[in-house]
């Protein structure tokens, strides 16, 4: 086999694509996104955010635990790598835990996301 030649095309500054964000993240930005990322890359993490941001207000961990094939204490590890990564927030009422969503970390993770509506042809 031989060797192909990879040849990089300059990137103009007025590209012809809309930029997906107004900002690059920096490496603040990006280690942070990265622990939100990581947080959400179980899959019983993920169900869990579904199911408390899905609830409405708040819903009681009490609600939760049943949903799920694993241990309490496993839920509870998953619902605090939730909270360390700012996804969600809670409150202890007697022996029950209510949790709720963080909007504005999930309106950053969306601003992440979103892709801006096409530029129309000319």
């Amino acid at each position: 086999m031989s060797k192909q030649e990879i040849v990089l095309m300059p990137v103009s500054s007025s590209g012809c694509c809309a930029p997906i964000s107004d900002a690059a993240l920096d490496a603040a930005g990006a280690a942070e996104g990265a622990t939100v990322f990581k947080a959400l890359a179980d899959p019983i993490r993920l169900r869990l955010l579904s199911m408390i941001t899905s609830a409405g207000d708040e819903i009681c961990v009490c609600d939760l635990t049943p949903q799920f094939d694993v241990s309490g204490p496993t839920i509870s590890h998953h619902l605090k790598v939730l909270r360390e990564a700012g996804l969600v927030d809670c409150e202890r009422r007697g022996t029950w835990v209510y949790y709720w969503p963080v909007p504005e970390r999930l309106q950053w993770i969306s601003s992440l996301l979103a892709v801006p509506e096409p530029i129309p042809a000319r």
